[in-house]
C-alpha cells in the first residue's frame, strides 16, 4: 500500500466510521500521547528501565501504527501529500547527508 492509498483509505475511515476528524490541535495531542506509548515500549524493551509485566504483551508495530494513523489524518486535514513530502524529505536526507554519515567515526564498526 502506498502512503496515498493510505491516506485515501484513513480518509474513507473517517468519513463512515470516525463521523468526522477531530481538529487538528486534538489529533496533535493524540500524536504526541501515541508517540508516548511507543516511546514507553522501546524504553523498557530495549533501554535500562525494566519492564513491568502489564507492558510485555503491548505490541511495538501496533502502537506505531497508531502514530502513524494519526500523522495521516493530520496530513489529511491539512492538505500535505505524505508521498510527495516523504520523497522530498529523502532527497533532502540523501543529499545533505551524502558523506557525513559514511565520515563520521562513531558509526565505524
Amino acid at each position: 500500500m502506498t502512503l496515498n492509498e493510505s491516506q485515501e483509505l484513513v480518509d474513507q475511515w473517517i468519513k463512515e466510521v470516525g463521523v468526522r476528524y477531530f481538529s487538528e490541535l486534538t489529533n496533535m495531542a493524540m500524536l504526541t500521547e501515541e508517540v508516548g506509548e511507543v516511546a514507553r515500549i522501546i524504553a523498557r524493551r530495549y533501554g535500562e528501565q525494566s519492564e513491568k509485566e502489564s507492558d510485555k504483551n503491548k505490541d511495538l508495530g501496533e502502537e506505531m501504527a497508531d502514530v502513524l494513523f494519526v500523522l495521516i489524518c493530520l496530513a489529511n486535514q491539512t492538505g500535505v501529500n505524505l508521498e510527495e513530502a516523504f520523497s522530498k524529505s529523502l532527497l533532502k536526507k540523501t543529499e545533505r547527508d551524502q558523506e557525513r554519515h559514511q565520515n563520521n567515526p562513531k558509526l565505524k564498526t
